[in-house]
């Protein structure tokens, strides 16, 4: 029997259906994330990826189908309540404070679940924020500093499962590698990750399965196992 059988996912996501006003973003989204796993989805610009992301996490209000956290349903939920429930959302553009300082930032979230990490965690984490802690608002920042602050935010939360959107965007290649190793240590330390990203070398590297979405619909799911037979599949969807 799959061992993976015998365990429940944490998020379950069935026909998941979302809109934009009158536009239909997604059709029929359905996948798995199981506990302690990194799941990365693939696809082009305007595939539904981050549209997936926020229809999970109740940002977007034009959603029907189904979201299970845990087993319990969480479709009809507002974000603030599917927020308690111990997952959070690192969304591409960061929403970072410009008027407060890293420390601030940091202090902001409330915890919505104990557990959640302590500034000296964080720093072990991410060193650079430690040397800008009190000097620096938050946009002065570079982008790669403002992606780790993101990061270390939502891991004030106690939330163990995390969805991550593009985090590597318009980073320079140390940074890549920072956020690389960072996504390692927090599997590593228990907590499930919700990826989306279009650096496919990037996701190799830290992923254990993948989905491909193409046209608000996910067209193919396979294991980091699986990669080299899947190359072309690889680039009919995203051309690499």
């Amino acid at each position: 029997m799959n061992e993976r059988a015998r365990i429940e996912p944490i998020l379950a996501v069935e026909d998941l259906q979302a809109w934009y006003g009158e536009s239909h973003i997604l059709h029929g989204v359905n996948f798995q994330v199981y506990p302690g796993e990194v799941v990365t989805l693939l696809g082009r610009n305007g595939a539904g990826k981050t549209t997936t992301l926020k229809s999970v996490m109740g940002i977007l209000p034009q959603r029907t189908g189904s979201v299970r956290l845990d087993g319990r349903q969480t479709i009809s939920l507002p974000s603030n309540a599917i927020a308690r429930l111990g997952i959070a959302f690192c969304p591409e553009e960061r929403g970072i404070f410009a008027s407060l300082s890293v420390e601030e930032n940091l202090l902001l979230p409330p915890q919505v679940r104990p557990g959640g990490l302590s500034l000296d965690r964080i720093f072990e984490l991410f060193p650079n924020l430690k040397e800008r802690l009190g000097s620096s608002q938050g946009t002065k920042l570079s982008g790669g500093e403002q992606q780790m602050l993101a990061i270390g935010r939502i891991l004030r939360t106690g939330a163990r499962l995390l969805l991550l959107d593009e985090p590597t965007e318009g980073l320079a290649p140390v940074i890549i590698r920072q956020i690389g190793k960072t996504i390692r240590s927090l599997k590593a330390q228990g907590f499930t990750i919700l990826l989306v990203e279009q650096n496919f070398r990037f996701a190799s590297t830290v992923a254990d399965r993948y989905y491909i979405m193409e046209h608000g619909r996910v067209v193919e799911g396979f294991a980091n196992a699986e990669l080299n037979a899947k190359l072309d599949t690889l680039h009919e969807y995203l051309g690499v």
